[in-house]
């Protein structure tokens, strides 16, 4: 059984959510960042207007832990499901947004990774339709899956295509 393309009759479909290692490089992003203008912040106001000016420094740290738990929340959101017509990607904390992508309007499928991506052995893959407006991706997958799901939306997006 293959994760995320089968339906339940009485539960709706089965959702996959993403791998944890997007998680994880996006924190570490996140701590060497912030983690730079903490140091930047804290020497700048140190040399130039005196110690007691460099607890401005505390201020990073605050948008660190902050945005330590809003990536995890973002995180889990997101997630997506193989349906018998159309790709269904949901995301979205406060705001929720559902992308549904038939297949037969499907253009082109793309699998991409930049190189902090492939360091971290994540790809996206990015679905692009006649209308601009519903192009979708899906963000941080092991290449082995986002490979598969190109190559899986590919196949259908042809199949339905073919029909019209």
């Amino acid at each position: 059984m293959e994760t995320g393309t089968m339906e339940n009759a009485d539960a709706g479909p089965v959702w996959t959510g993403l791998p944890p290692g997007l998680l994880r490089m996006r924190r570490l992003l996140l701590v060497v960042w912030l983690g730079l203008l903490t140091i930047a912040v804290g020497l700048l106001f140190g040399l130039l207007a005196g110690p007691v000016w460099a607890a401005f420094a505390l201020l990073p740290l605050v948008l660190m832990a902050g945005g330590w738990r809003m990536l995890g929340r973002n995180w889990r959101s997101w997630r997506y499901t193989e349906r018998a017509d159309d790709l269904l990607i949901s995301r979205g904390v406060l705001w929720r947004e559902e992308t549904v992508v038939p297949y037969g309007r499907m253009q082109l499928v793309e699998v991409t990774s930049g190189p902090v991506e492939r360091h971290f052995g994540l790809a996206s893959v990015q679905l692009h339709t006649a209308a601009a407006a519903t192009d979708a991706c899906i963000p941080g997958l092991d290449p082995s899956e986002a490979e598969r799901l190109r190559d899986r939306l590919t196949e259908l997006g042809e199949a339905r295509s073919a029909g019209l």
